[in-house]
């Protein structure tokens, strides 16, 4: 059964949205990400145009972060210190990434320069994070199921003033890190209609220090309120988020990060990494052989003659 979107106008099967809606919120619930990484180059391929894309994704990254957020409060996994932090750099990221939109989309470049962003940021962070979890892996095979060193924030960290105590995370740094992280992430999260998870996540990790058990359900706390944010300013200023797409995705997000969050709490740290690391690569992939590919529509531009 196929439902109109009467914003992206165009006509797609209500048990696919379902289907991508649930599928991301598996993700969220396992990784700590919003999902928006994933499922926006998913609606360009049913024929969703990008602008709509964009401004709904981020609109479905809150509801699954929600979702994933309540469980991880429950079992105390999540430093609200840190997130407040995270989230003040995150919503004025988000501000200037909407101006950086908006000037896109009046040249007419904004479907590249977001694909574009996918396949570079989705390249490098999944190289990265593939790298350093597998080495991780034979560090721990080697040591004989030894438990793993506590991870120290870098020394330049250490060094920078206005520092603040995050008992939650056990670190005691400057909030300057990571209100850059949050700012980071608010830019990309306007720009590519993502949570930025898929940043954020190895950023608290392998940046601030922050232990593994407590950078999920915090990366979920601040991508929230930044994807809302984001999800506001694109409904105020495009008029490019479609509510009944937005509300299918929904109700698949929400049921599937209590799914994710369940399978996470049975993985270990470093395999999840590693998976994470494969699913980034696999999108930044099939999004770059995608902008390679010869479209199946051509269009010409030369001018018509006339008779």
């Amino acid at each position: 059964m196929h439902v109109f979107l009467p914003i992206a106008e165009v006509s797609v099967n209500y048990l696919v949205l379902l289907g991508i809606g649930g599928a991301v919120g598996v993700l969220s619930g396992m990784f700590g990400v919003g999902g928006g990484f994933l499922i926006t180059p998913l609606l360009f391929l049913i024929g969703i145009p990008p602008a709509v894309a964009v401004a709904t994704s981020a609109n479905q990254v809150v509801a699954s972060s929600v979702s994933g957020l309540m469980a991880h409060l429950r079992r105390g996994t999540v430093d609200l210190k840190m997130g407040y932090v995270l989230l003040g750099g995150g919503l004025a990221g988000a501000a200037i990434g909407m101006v950086v939109f908006n000037f896109l989309k009046q040249l007419g470049q904004v479907d590249l320069a977001v694909q574009l962003c996918y396949v570079l940021f989705l390249g490098v962070i999944g190289v990265l994070m593939f790298a350093e979890s597998v080495n991780a892996i034979r560090k721990a095979r080697r040591a004989g199921g030894a438990p793993a060193r506590m991870r120290r924030h870098r020394s330049w960290i250490s060094a920078m003033p206005y520092k603040m105590r995050f008992r939650a995370s056990g670190l005691y740094i400057s909030v300057i890190p990571p209100v850059m992280v949050g700012f980071g992430v608010g830019i990309l999260s306007a720009i590519m209609g993502v949570g930025g998870g898929f940043i954020m996540v190895p950023a608290m990790i392998y940046i601030l220090g922050m232990p593994t058990k407590v950078v999920i359900g915090t990366s979920l706390f601040q991508i929230i309120f930044v994807a809302g944010f984001t999800t506001l300013m694109h409904a105020t200023t495009n008029y490019t988020v479609d509510v009944v797409l937005a509300l299918l995705l929904l109700a698949g997000g929400v049921a599937g990060a209590q799914v994710g969050t369940r399978i996470g709490a049975r993985l270990k740290a470093e395999q999840l990494r590693v998976l994470l690391a494969l699913l980034v690569l696999s999108v930044s992939v099939k999004i770059g052989v995608e902008l390679l590919l010869e479209p199946a529509d051509l269009f010409s531009l030369a001018k018509l003659s006339r008779g």
